[in-house]
């Protein structure tokens, strides 16, 4: 069973400095039908304007993924931690007992992100912070792992039984998972378009997949790769 959540469809808030879309509830918008999906509570697609950002705020009990599509940003965090994150950069930050931080957009360009928030398997959990690089030659026509509960092949670790994929697909090129009995999935699409066991994925959907053992992700577009996130939950 494959649902689609269309582009079109998601929230919406445009507050000058920081347009967003949102995949399910947040913040201002809320669809009670949309609450997240499995462990998987928030997809927000942010695009914050230079010079422009979130001031100090708070999280607690929360697995919080930024994933950077084009500019970069820098975060502050109350652990002490300070990073830029760029193109092809994959932040963690595991919230757990409380954490403060502010994400600004220091450069002189706009920054495009996807903002990710996956619930841990416990609260109470020790705050951490983790960020990785992951070249677009390794997203280049294959899954690339950049999140998972125990950190292989190199990706960030989370505090959760989900794996998350990133890839970049050109035009004509197909690609498969195989899915384990019981397990779910989300793929979210970037740009692009993309066919996922035959149904039709373009840019900012998101699909909500259930009951099915294997996925076949063909991109159909003509323009360049289709660019998705591909989470396997439990």
């Amino acid at each position: 069973m494959i649902k689609i959540r269309p582009s079109a469809a998601r929230g919406h808030a445009n507050h000058g400095w920081l347009d967003t879309y949102y995949s399910f509830s947040f913040s201002n918008y809320y669809d009670p039908k949309h609450m997240g999906f499995r462990d998987l509570r928030v997809i927000n697609e942010d695009r914050v304007s230079a010079g422009k950002g979130f001031g100090s705020h708070p999280h607690r009990d929360m697995e919080i993924i930024t994933y950077i599509i084009e500019g970069e940003l820098s975060h502050r965090d109350s652990t002490g931690t300070e990073a830029t994150i760029r193109q092809n950069d994959v932040q963690r930050m595991s919230a757990g007992t409380g954490v403060t931080h502010s994400e600004y957009n220091n450069s002189a360009n706009p920054v495009h992100l996807l903002q990710i928030w996956i619930m841990p398997e416990a609260d109470g959990l020790q705050p951490s912070y983790e960020d990785r690089t992951f070249p677009r030659e390794e997203k280049q026509d294959r899954l690339r792992l950049i999140a998972s509960r125990d950190g292989r092949d190199g990706s960030t670790r989370i505090n959760q039984d989900a794996s998350v994929y990133a890839s970049l697909l050109e035009s004509g090129k197909t690609l498969d998972l195989e899915l384990k009995a019981g397990r779910h999935a989300w793929v979210q699409l970037v740009s692009g378009e993309l066919e996922v066991n035959g149904t039709r994925m373009v840019k900012g959907d998101g699909a909500a997949i259930s009951d099915e053992s294997k996925l076949a992700l063909a991109s159909v577009g003509g323009n360049g790769a289709a660019e998705f996130l591909l989470f396997d939950l439990a």
